[in-house]
């Protein structure tokens, strides 16, 4: 089960484990791209999949999904989130506030909650949620999103000693600069602005997170990944990143 799954890393981890041949349930917001999604990976690699179009902020319709599906949840990947604006505390916008704090926390407890439960019924499951570097550093102009990321982190963490004594699994992939949507989202559609966040470097792409994703959730049953940080080689911290001018 992939959240944000209509672009980006999301997208790219539900084409990795159709290619393997893992049945889907794959949500976000925007039907087409879920259905277009849908449609690709059923033809392409004759699998299952299943689609579900809400808003993780949306705690009912979190539950609703959930109670829907017939299978047990092997996998949750909590991939919905996002950052928004780049303003100092002192001038941020607070619906870019609550956007973040809602959906990279809220909205990532929302759904921990509901298959953590069924997972906990059946014994096993793995909750693997994407973190970032914001999550183990502080930027900046990133007050919040650092927040919401450094959330996630503690989270993960009391997870695992929560569900201590189960065969559930629970990880975290942080990534530094990865070239999706994340940046145009950020600076609300400015193309401009997003593309020079990548400027004059190679950035990770999805596909890179997408195989470690992969890679973390297939360790043998005895073996538990917390947390992987992954940059692309120009960058070495939150703030540091080395352009070739």
């Amino acid at each position: 089960m992939i959240t944000g799954a209509t672009s980006g890393i999301g997208a790219a981890t539900a084409n990795i484990f159709a290619e393997y041949g893992a049945d889907l349930i794959i949500t976000g917001r925007r039907k087409n791209k879920l259905e277009s999604l849908s449609d690709f990976l059923i033809q392409e690699f004759s699998v299952s999949v299943q689609y579900h179009s809400f808003d993780v902020r949306d705690r009912e319709a979190c539950k609703k999904c959930v109670d829907t599906i017939k299978k047990p949840v092997d996998i949750l990947l909590n991939n919905a989130g996002l950052a928004s604006g780049l303003d100092p505390i002192q001038a941020a916008d607070f619906d870019d506030w609550d956007a973040m704090i809602d959906t990279n926390i809220k909205g990532l407890l929302n759904m921990t909650r509901f298959v953590s439960e069924q997972m906990k019924q059946n014994g096993e499951g793995h909750i693997i949620n994407i973190g970032s570097i914001a999550g183990h550093e502080a930027y900046p102009g990133g007050s919040v999103y650092c927040a919401t990321k450094h959330a996630v982190k503690a989270i993960t963490q009391a997870a695992k000693m929560d569900l201590s004594g189960t065969n559930i699994r629970v990880s975290s992939v942080s990534p530094g600069l990865v070239d999706t949507e994340f940046s145009e989202v950020r600076f609300h559609g400015d193309k401009k602005k997003a593309e020079n966040v990548y400027r004059n470097l190679k950035p990770l792409s999805a596909e890179d997170i997408a195989e470690i994703i992969f890679f973390v959730a297939n360790r043998p049953p005895h073996v538990n990944i917390l947390d992987t940080i992954v940059l692309p080689v120009a960058q070495s911290s939150a703030t540091i990143v080395h352009r070739s001018d």
